[in-house]
């Protein structure tokens, strides 16, 4: 039986400075702004900023479904990269680790995402593959989502100018 992919990357670029790119990303406010799936997040436990241990919950949604996932962020370096893990809890026992870099590119930025499957059970990953046709195959989503995510920041780059 097929599964849900386990890895993905997806790549834009952007006139914007990474800079700028950095601030509409380490801000889970504004995630609802760029992401395809998830339509608004806030910090946990006090965290004002994107650094290592500071969590976030995001609120998502595709097709009938809806759910809230809980993140930890595991690598902040601003402004070249950005790494966050969902934390698997009882009722969602998966993780995946999404992985942002801005690299600078011809003056402006390149944005590269991945994601990696780091944790997830044969009966999860099937029951995901039947259930969540959206997750099957990502990859046009995602490159949408750091398109998007590119021309925000372009857009905020501009409006500051």
């Amino acid at each position: 039986m097929p599964t849900i992919p386990k890895h993905g990357r997806s790549e834009a670029v952007t006139s914007a400075a990474a800079e700028d790119v950095w601030r509409v990303l380490a801000d889970p406010a504004r995630l609802g702004e760029w992401s395809h799936e998830t339509s608004a997040g806030a910090w946990l436990d006090g965290a004002t900023a994107a650094t290592p241990g500071a969590r976030f919950r995001a609120h998502n949604r595709t097709g009938p479904w809806r759910w809230s996932r809980t993140s930890e962020v595991v690598t902040a370096d601003e402004p070249r990269e950005l790494a966050w893990h969902t934390i698997p809890t009882r009722a969602y026992r998966d993780s995946t680790v999404w992985r942002v870099t801005l690299e600078p590119f011809d003056g402006g930025t390149r944005i590269v995402q991945t994601f990696d499957v780091v944790e997830v059970s044969a009966v999860r990953d099937r029951v995901l593959w039947l259930m969540v046709k959206a997750h099957r195959d990502r990859s046009a989503a995602l490159e949408s989502d750091i398109e998007r995510l590119g021309r925000i920041a372009a857009e905020q780059e501009l409006r500051t100018i």
